[in-house]
């Protein structure tokens, strides 16, 4: 989704993390299994077990997951993957969303704050997700494509994760940005709670 600007003063902001926040498990990596189908994606599991042994020594999570960009989405075109990405949301929102996360941005939203989802998975795999939500902006990891529009394998920035989650809240809204609430899962949420005057670490638990 497109970045728009800052808020008017005193609407509040609000921003969740999406996996294993809004959903109950990792939304990128079941778009990846369910676009390959069975066997093309474990034979890209195979690929994939040189990044994942390098992982136990680096714990670069963005690595990994830069591995699986190129192995299961280089050279497709944007557009395909748009389209991909729209029909997952489709058929998945319903079986990925916690309904307490839901309630919680369904209050907020009432409330007239700005909403919006800040994930390490790319933007463009949860943009239809955020659309359906009608979340106000999703900041993730992007994606790099070549001149023909076609996935590279790479990411074109940093992995939205940790102190990122922050600098893309800054370049948004401004470094004063002092957000209503916030909500995540993981250690990758940490900088964006600490900047949040409700910071809501684990609260979701439930289940489709």
């Amino acid at each position: 989704m497109a970045q728009e600007p800052a808020s008017a003063a005193g609407t509040p902001i609000v921003a969740f993390d999406f996996d294993g926040t809004i959903t109950t498990k990792d939304s990128f990596t079941t778009f990846l299994k369910w676009r390959a189908g069975p066997l093309r994606w474990w034979l890209g599991c195979l690929q994939l077990v040189p990044a994942a042994l390098a992982y136990v020594l680096h714990r670069d999570r963005g690595r990994i997951k830069a591995a699986a960009v190129k192995v299961f989405l280089k050279g497709v075109p944007h557009d395909r993957l748009e389209a991909d990405a729209s029909r997952f949301a489709e058929l998945f929102a319903r079986k990925l969303f916690r309904p307490d996360a839901l309630a919680t941005w369904k209050r907020w939203r009432e409330r007239g704050a700005r909403m919006v989802i800040v994930t390490a998975s790319p933007d463009i795999v949860v943009g239809p997700f955020g659309r359906g939500l009608g979340a106000d902006l999703v900041l993730g990891t992007q994606l790099s494509f070549d001149p023909q529009n076609r996935v590279v394998g790479a990411f074109s920035g940093p992995n939205c994760r940790g102190q990122e989650k922050v600098v893309r809240l800054h370049e948004v809204f401004g470094p004063e940005l002092r957000l209503a609430a916030a909500y995540g899962d993981t250690s990758g949420d940490t900088e964006m709670l600490a900047i949040a005057d409700e910071a809501g670490f684990r609260v979701f638990t439930a289940k489709p």
